[in-house]
């Protein structure tokens, strides 16, 4: 009695309340991290944040040098903006001290208010001699913009809130080319409404130009860049990828799409992997003093050749008046210019952090697996064991991130699932725990007496996996493919938009009739479909249904000829109807997720599917755009007009076929004209097949004189070729009427 006692305790508390209350709670924390309020980013990346205040990235080499518009500076030539000589003469001395790349995170948005035509114009009291003297001189921009094209400069430009003026057209911008899902990048980029632009003449002797807009997260804090931003709506890289850009000799960058977003952004021999919104993590390093030089030494020729010579040169500011100053994870005031150095030295060292596309999956499955270890094993452990393993947890928690961090370069967040694990932990304290220990003692006993060893470790570890193969069934396999389609092709050549969005139309409506029909489609191959019936629901017409799918298709490719026709017409340009070939076949298959235990697909394997597949192949040949196989054919003839065309023996295959046309639907299939050619063909291959073909050739020409006949030209064209050769050379004495085709 007393064990039943503890027997009854034991599974009112093993599936009651608390663990039912815990599933929720876990299933609400699961949600609630797909949401990701405000509390629960701001906890990752502090997180984040610490793991860079711990071990920021040590700087190995220096590929960049800051040039600063330093106090120093400043007081020395005087307030921003300096003349666009001075400027000049600082990208000469750069230059020739050996500097790979100049780079400004500075805009040069209105001309030098110290041009002389400006002097001329503006100064009182000089004469009209010295004014005309002063308006024949270069302007200062005109000199810089020299200065520009004799190195290799990229110019800053900045992203607006508003639009202030209308985008020049005619002004360079950097090619940007995506590739991967069928998405535009501009769709989850950063996007400015306007954007601010170089005078056009220093425009257009920049060798590149990228935005140096920064924006930080909502605390204020630099951690994330945009190296990719939408401006004014055009696509523009940052400065920072301008110039890895510039330095491998890139024509255009490369964006690399998935369907929920950005993958990466590549240069020439780089690729730099991104968050979903063309963001990077800047790995930062220490302040380093060494890594600037003030832009007074530049000038007066005092800066160390080896400060410059093979280096990339950003020019910016450090002072404080010039507000160019960010908050970062290891700098309270971090000068703008230097984040973009830390994003070129991370990239140029392949020190980048990144969060993986597998990072969130890591996080809900540690999620998951800790919380089904607490709700299963918490309320049988002690006290001070829970406490360790609740350390050993957490240890396990942070030291996985930590690993991540250090090894990898990856951002991995496991403070959701500490937070989860802790949460639900607290919850059992709460309803569960606070019992007596003597009870606890007496459940664990239980516990270990009533539960195999192999049942706990099942419990505990709650596997989900994809069970992949499949089931035997019979099914009905479609293939389709358009006839002559690469001649439609080549006319749309010089248009390429225009040939898928012809695809996207014929296909269409090629879709809709097999899902109307209960289809299943498997696979696009191009111009071509395959689709098959009766999985993964049971059709138990499954036959008729494929084949009514097939007429329907037909009868929508013309209705879109008829449209095309109109349409040709109207732009007056040639018109090429669209032609489709469509092979059925029905047999038992393998239907079932099949591929690896990433990735897999919903798909059919077996003779029946190869057979389907080389029967629309040779729908041209016996002039009918549908053929089936036998079974299907047989399933079919009582309700649709089918038309034997041959006996056929196909490469790979040891049994002959018997294939059939569709003709149409019941009115066909009685209707007189139908009823006449479908016994003369009968009659036709009697002969052919019992070598009379005398009698053969005389039910042809009787065939072709009919009323229809026209539409079993190919047909009868082919059957004349076969007696031909077969008078020439007969067949041997066994030969029971199969063609053998040559080809898959």
């Amino acid at each position: 009695m007393k064990r039943l006692k503890i027997l009854r305790r034991w599974f009112a508390r093993k599936f009651g309340f608390a663990r039912l209350l815990c599933l929720a709670l876990l299933i609400g924390l699961a949600a609630l991290r797909i949401a990701d309020p405000a509390p629960i980013e701001e906890l990752r990346i502090r997180t984040f944040d610490a793991f860079q205040v711990i071990e920021p990235r040590v700087k190995t080499v220096r590929p960049v040098t800051i040039v600063d518009i330093d106090d120093k500076s400043l007081a020395k030539f005087g307030q921003w903006p300096w003349s666009r000589n001075q400027v000049a003469d600082m990208i000469i001395n750069l230059t020739q001290l050996g500097a790979v790349v100049v780079a400004f995170d500075i805009v040069f948005s209105e001309p030098d208010r110290l041009n002389p035509d400006a002097v001329a114009s503006t100064m009182r009291y000089l004469d009209e001699v010295t004014r005309s003297r002063l308006r024949a001189l270069p302007s200062n921009d005109q000199i810089l913009a020299d200065a520009i094209k004799r190195s290799r400069v990229v110019l800053g430009e900045t992203g607006l809130a508003q639009v202030v003026a209308d985008l020049d057209q005619t002004l360079p911008l950097t090619g940007i080319a995506s590739l991967g899902a069928d998405v535009e990048p501009g769709t989850f980029i950063y996007d400015w409404p306007g954007l601010l632009r170089n005078v056009r003449v220093l425009e257009e002797a920049a060798a590149g130009r990228g935005l140096i807009s920064i924006h930080t997260d909502r605390d204020g804090i630099l951690r994330r860049v945009p190296i990719l931003m939408m401006a004014q709506g055009h696509p523009m890289p940052s400065l920072t990828l301008e110039i890895l850009r510039l330095v491998t000799s890139t024509p255009t960058i490369l964006v690399k799409m998935e369907t929920a977003g950005i993958k990466s952004i590549g240069v020439r021999g780089l690729e730099i992997p991104t968050d979903l919104k063309g963001r990077l993590w800047i790995h930062f390093a220490k302040h380093d003093p060494d890594g600037f030089v003030s832009a007074s030494d530049v000038l007066d020729g005092s800066v160390p050749p080896g400060k410059i010579a093979g280096k990339l040169v950003l020019i910016g500011t450090s002072a404080a008046a010039l507000n160019d100053l960010r908050t970062t994870p290891v700098s309270a005031t971090m000068p703008g210019v230097e984040a973009h150095a830390q994003v070129l030295e991370a990239a140029l060292t392949k020190s980048l952090l990144s969060q993986p596309f597998y990072g969130p999956a890591l996080e809900y499955g540690a999620a998951l697996l800790l919380g089904l270890l607490v709700i299963a094993f918490a309320p049988s452990l002690g006290p001070i064991s829970l406490v360790a393993v609740g350390a050993l947890f957490a240890s396990l928690l942070i030291g996985s991130s930590w690993y991540f961090y250090t090894r990898q370069q990856l951002l991995i967040d496991f403070t959701y699932p500490l937070l989860s694990t802790t949460v639900i932990y607290l919850t059992l304290i709460f309803t569960s725990f606070v019992r007596e220990q003597a009870q606890r003692r007496q459940i664990r006993s239980a516990f270990s007496q009533y539960l195999s060893p192999a049942l706990i470790e099942q419990l505990a570890q709650s596997p989900e996996k994809l069970v992949l193969g499949g089931e035997e069934r019979e099914m009905t396999i479609m293939f389709s493919d358009v006839r002559g389609f690469t001649t439609i092709s080549e006319s749309y050549k010089r248009d390429p938009q225009g040939l898928t969005t012809l695809m996207n139309r014929f296909l269409t409506p090629l879709t809709n009739a097999i899902l109307a029909r209960k289809g299943t489609i498997d696979k696009y191959m191009g111009d071509a479909i395959m689709a098959f019936w009766n999985a993964p629901l049971v059709d138990h017409d499954h036959q008729l249904n494929a084949c009514e799918a097939a007429l329907d298709m037909l009868e929508r490719i013309d209705v879109l000829n008829q449209q095309r026709e109109i349409e040709a017409k109207m732009a007056g340009q040639a018109f090429i109807p669209i032609h489709v070939g469509i092979g059925l076949n029905t047999g038992i298959c393998v239907v079932g997720n099949m591929g690896s235990d990433l990735r897999f697909d919903y798909s059919v394997l077996g003779d029946s599917v190869n057979l389907a597949s080389r029967l629309e192949g040779q729908s041209k040949q016996y002039g009918f755009p549908i053929i089936v196989g036998s079974k299907t054919a047989m399933a079919v003839k009582d309700k649709l007009a089918i038309l034997e065309l041959d006996f056929i023996m196909v490469k790979g295959k040891n049994e002959p076929e018997v294939i059939y046309a569709i003709a149409g639907r019941e009115d066909t299939a009685q209707s007189e004209s139908f009823q006449r050619l479908r016994n003369l063909t009968i009659e036709m291959l009697a002969c052919y097949r019992s070598r009379d073909w005398e009698g053969a050739l005389d039910a042809i020409e009787r065939g072709r004189r009919s009323e229809d006949g026209h539409a079993l030209q190919s047909l009868y064209s082919l059957y004349e070729a076969r007696i031909l050769d077969h008078r020439e050379a007969p067949p041997p004495q066994d030969w029971n009427g199969a063609f053998a085709l040559l080809t898959k």
